[in-house]
């Protein structure tokens, strides 16, 4: 089994109107509802792939209610956490005329100690027969920045590997309890062996991560990815079949986040069942390249792309 954890969900509620006028009543065509946040699409992703995963965090309020529904829609079962205060929305707002997209995004509620505590029992009885654990995404009000380190602790003590995708003193915190895998938010650029220019700052994170106690690092490379490990150094790429920018991490701003999730959904497998590096790598391109602007997996896409991800490595 595989434990994605999302500490701050969100029910996306996304309105599309034929034309969008601001200061009167617009009516609107349809209405959808849809459980959102990083540790959901990875599971999402999983699910798709045949993986046993469950989705696990923080849920509460009837936008919590409608969080859990959605996702058993989906078939991603659930065991979040119930806290007191509602789950945050994020209001979409399509116009069809004009193809814009407008969100507004609530903030996320205030968690207590109490409920942190609950959270805490919570995911430690959920590691007991887990293969893998993926935490991502933000933290909500009242969680300190070290809450992914105890997360990450807690699995390291049940020999459960931790995937991490995270930034900031989040990042940092947890970094340092040993991740199998961690995944910085930016995924930073620079690889000498991409053609892009090199940035230094990505090399210094990646020696400063395994120094601290991290297994490997996946960074952003040129057209492709790289994965720096205590054993070596492996790129990756998908050659002419990548998007159009010729970034696997490229597009615009919904685009990215697509292919952000479904690159950290593509190690989990990997990470879980001891893959090589280079079939991690592999898959992971190949899913992060194959995501449909809905952050759906196509499978259709993926298994053409599959055999022409190029791998370099180790070095």
């Amino acid at each position: 089994m595989i434990v994605t954890v999302t500490l701050n969900p969100a029910l996306q509620v996304r309105y599309d109107a034929d034309e969008l006028e601001l200061g009167t009543v617009n009516r609107v065509a349809r209405v959808r509802h849809e459980a959102s946040g990083r540790g959901l699409a990875v599971a999402r992703l999983l699910q798709t792939f045949g993986h046993n995963v469950v989705a696990a965090g923080l849920a509460g309020g009837s936008s919590g209610e409608l969080i859990r529904a959605e996702l058993a829609r989906s078939g991603v079962p659930t065991q979040f956490t119930r806290i007191g205060a509602e789950s945050r929305r994020a209001l979409r707002i399509a116009d069809t005329a004009s193809g814009q997209v407008t969100t507004l995004a609530e903030p996320g509620p205030y968690i207590t100690t109490e409920e942190l505590g609950r959270l805490a029992a919570d995911y430690r009885a959920l590691l007991d027969g887990a293969d893998a654990v993926v935490l991502c995404g933000s933290l909500p009000a009242g969680l300190p920045p070290e809450t992914y380190g105890s997360l990450t602790s807690y699995a390291g003590r049940a020999g459960v590997p931790v995937i991490l995708n995270a930034g900031g003193t989040e990042l940092q915190e947890a970094a340092t309890r040993g991740p199998a895998l961690v995944i910085p938010d930016d995924i930073p650029r620079g690889d000498s062996m991409a053609q892009a220019d090199p940035m230094p700052s990505a090399d210094t994170m990646a020696k400063t991560l395994l120094a601290g106690g991290t297994s490997a690092v996946v960074l952003q490379a040129g057209r492709g990815v790289r994965a720096v490990t205590g054993e070596g150094e492996w790129h990756a790429e998908a050659g002419s079949a990548g998007p159009a920018d010729g970034c696997v991490l490229g597009g615009d701003e919904v685009a990215r986040a697509g292919r952000r999730d479904a690159l950290v959904a593509g190690f989990v497998p990997g990470i879980a069942l001891g893959w090589s590096w280079p079939d991690m790598l592999r898959h992971a391109v190949a899913l992060a390249e194959s995501v449909t602007p809905a952050g759906e997996a196509d499978l259709g896409t993926y298994e053409k792309l599959l055999p022409r991800v190029r791998v370099a490595g180790p070095r």
